[in-house]
C-alpha cells in the first residue's frame, strides 16, 4: 500500500462528462475525503463542483472543488478523463492522435506535482494512450494503467444476463485485449449461475454455440457506438467502472479486475498495452494474472496484442 495520510483524496483531470460523472459517482459511494476536479476552464471545473456539492449532504459527504495541477501533489488517486469524445461514426482510434497530444501535455503538468498515487487512464484510446503515459511517468510498474475492458465485461455481463433471462449477479463473465474492435470475450471462463455456459444453455434448453456467441460479441463491440449514436456521448457506464475500480485503490478490499497496462511476457506478449485479468490494490496493479485461454482466445489475444503494437508504432512516428 503507497503510505500517506489516511484521508483519501482523488484529482479528476477533464471536467467533461466523463470527469463529471466520476466525480458524481465517487461523492454518492463516499470513496473519497476530498475530490479535486481539474480543467482547462476553472470556471467549468468550479460549476460542476458547486453542482455536486449542492446535493443532500448525508449522500455524500466528499468535498469537492476546482483546482489546479498543484492539487495533484498527495493524491492517492489520479484520474485522467480529458480529451475529446467520440463523434458519431467513428471509432476509438479515430481520437489517437488528438488525445496523445492532450495527453503528452498533461503528463509534463503533472510531472513537477506527483509525489505518489495511482494514475486511472479513461481517455480513448485507453489503451495506447496507457501506454504512452506509462512511458511518460516511468513510475514504478502498475502505477499507471487504463481502464481498459471493465466496461466491454459489463457490457458482455448485460448481454447475457437479458439471452439467458437471469440476473446480472448470476453472470461471471469476461473480455481482455483491447478496448475496441479487437477485444477477445472468454467464452471459456463465462459462467451462469456457476456453471459454464454451455452446460446451463444444455441444461434449460437455451441454443448456444458459434451463432450466439458472435451475436453477443457483435452486440458488446457496438454498444459504445450505439450509445453516442443515440445520444452523442457515453460517461455514466465508464463512470460506474471507475467507482469500482477507485473502490480497490482506495480501500483495503483488493478486486481482480480486466484492466489496460504494459504486459512485460504475460501471455506471451511484450510491449503492448491491453486487459488482461489484475489483482488492484492501493498500489495499483500488483500482479497480472495469467489464465489458462483455449488456444482460439489466446490466438485472439496475441492478434489484439500485434493491432495495438501497429497503433503504438503509427503514435510514436507521429
Amino acid at each position: 500500500m503507497i503510505t500517506g495520510s489516511s484521508k483519501k483524496k482523488v484529482a479528476i483531470l477533464g471536467s467533461g462528462y466523463v470527469g463529471a460523472s466520476v466525480a458524481y459517482a465517487l461523492t454518492l459511494r463516499d470513496l473519497a475525503d476530498e475530490i479535486v476536479l481539474i480543467d482547462s476552464s476553472y470556471e467549468k471545473s468550479r460549476g460542476e463542483a458547486s453542482d455536486i456539492c449542492h446535493g443532500i449532504p448525508f449522500m455524500g459527504l466528499s468535498n469537492v472543488f476546482a483546482g489546479s495541477y498543484s492539487d495533484i501533489a498527495d493524491c492517492d488517486l489520479i484520474v485522467i478523463t480529458a480529451g475529446r469524445n467520440r463523434k458519431i461514426g467513428e471509432s476509438r482510434l479515430d481520437l489517437v492522435f488528438d488525445n496523445i497530444n492532450t495527453l503528452r501535455q498533461i503528463a509534463t503538468e503533472i510531472e513537477p506535482y506527483y509525489n505518489r498515487g495511482v494514475i486511472l487512464i479513461v481517455t480513448n484510446p485507453v489503451d495506447t494512450s496507457a501506454y504512452k503515459f506509462d512511458q511518460w511517468m516511468k513510475l514504478p510498474p502498475g502505477r499507471v494503467f487504463a481502464t481498459g475492458c471493465i466496461l466491454d465485461t459489463s457490457r458482455l455481463i448485460s448481454a447475457v444476463s437479458k439471452y439467458v433471462d437471469l440476473s446480472t449477479d448470476n453472470i461471471r463473465a469476461l473480455v481482455i485485449g483491447e478496448h475496441g474492435d479487437t477485444q477477445v470475450p472468454v467464452w471459456s471462463k463465462l459462467l451462469v449461475a456457476g456453471i459454464h455456459i454451455q452446460e446451463y444453455c444444455d441444461a434449460m434448453g437455451i441454443p448456444w454455440g458459434t451463432e450466439q456467441k458472435t451475436m453477443l460479441a457483435d452486440t458488446v463491440r457496438n454498444m459504445g457506438a450505439s450509445i453516442i449514436s443515440d445520444k452523442e456521448r457515453t460517461h455514466y457506464g465508464i463512470a460506474t467502472c471507475v467507482c469500482y475500480i477507485a473502490d480497490a485503490v482506495l480501500s483495503t478490499r483488493k478486486a481482480v479486475i480486466p484492466v489496460s497496462s504494459t504486459l512485460h511476457g504475460e501471455y506471451g506478449i511484450f510491449d503492448a498495452a491491453l486487459s488482461v485479468p489484475s489483482i488492484i490494490s492501493g498500489a495499483g496493479i500488483e500482479k497480472r494474472i495469467v489464465e489458462r485461454l483455449e488456444p482460439a482466445e489466446a490466438e485472439a489475444l496475441n492478434a489484439s496484442a500485434k493491432h495495438l503494437r501497429e497503433i503504438q508504432k503509427r503514435v510514436e512516428e507521429m
